[in-house]
């Protein structure tokens, strides 16, 4: 399989890395071993706090892998690949730990999901955002819930909509995304670096308790993302959508 998700925990921060060479889109498969691992990392009574971020100084998450998405001919199979990114939401949202988001590139779609998701998100300054799912006939359904709860219903709503137009990093700080972003990896990284070691000596049940308190009220996310799987898994059957991705990949 192409692509790959490392993990390593040193010095009480667990960092996992994830990879796919095309602009770390991110079929079924990495989804639910990227969820595996965050899942781990919540458990390791090593790790503190948990780093995410992806390879290369790019795109950050191009999202769904559309060879997978393309290649979906029943609806189960669709209900399936779409909870794949249902799973890592859900297992940023249960870990009992706080997870900064590194992210050094562009995000569509599935990686705005995973931004929002984190607890506390640093970019670099050439990190716009774009939820493009309208466009290719579908919805951003399941990463919909993370990324209202964090920049709220009309930001979330104009992205939604206006589906082919990148915003700025500068855009997604105003909007509560970002915390911060940064005209350099260095600068990024020393930020990154600086807070995790910080939280990796702060108190655990604290922390832990804080990251019950900023999650309340999303304890149906279990089954709410799986609902909202199988709605983008009946889309992407369609006519309307297999003809969209198509001529999005010929333009690609």
């Amino acid at each position: 399989m192409e692509g790959y998700i490392k993990s390593t925990t040193e010095n009480g921060i667990a960092t996992i890395t994830f990879f796919h060479p095309q602009s770390n889109s991110m079929p079924g498969q990495l989804l639910r071993e990227l969820a595996e691992e965050i899942t781990k990392a919540g458990n390791n009574t090593d790790a503190k706090v948990i780093v995410l971020q992806s390879e290369g100084d790019k795109a950050f998450c191009a999202g769904a892998s559309f060879d997978e998405l393309i290649s979906i001919k029943d609806m189960e199979t669709g209900k399936k690949f779409f909870s794949g990114f249902a799973m890592v939401i859900n297992a940023m949202r249960q870990a009992p730990k706080f997870i900064i988001a590194r992210v050094q590139g562009k995000a569509v779609g599935g990686g705005v999901g995973i931004a929002c998701t984190a607890d506390y998100t640093l970019a670099i300054n050439a990190a716009s955002v774009k939820l493009s799912e309208l466009a290719v006939g579908i919805g951003p359904f399941v990463v919909g819930p993370p990324v209202e709860r964090k920049i709220g219903l009309s930001a979330f709503t104009s992205l939604t909509i206006n589906a082919t137009e990148w915003q700025t990093a500068q855009w997604a700080k105003e909007k509560g995304m970002y915390m911060d972003v940064f005209a350099t990896f260095q600068e990024m990284d020393a930020a990154i670096a600086t807070l995790a070691d910080k939280l990796s000596k702060s108190n655990p049940e604290a922390m832990q308790m804080l990251k019950k308190a900023f999650w309340r009220g999303t304890e149906n996310w279990d089954t709410l993302l799986i609902e909202r799987a199988e709605m983008s898994g009946k889309l992407v059957l369609s006519d309307f959508t297999i003809n969209a991705i198509n001529k999005f990949k010929t333009k690609s």
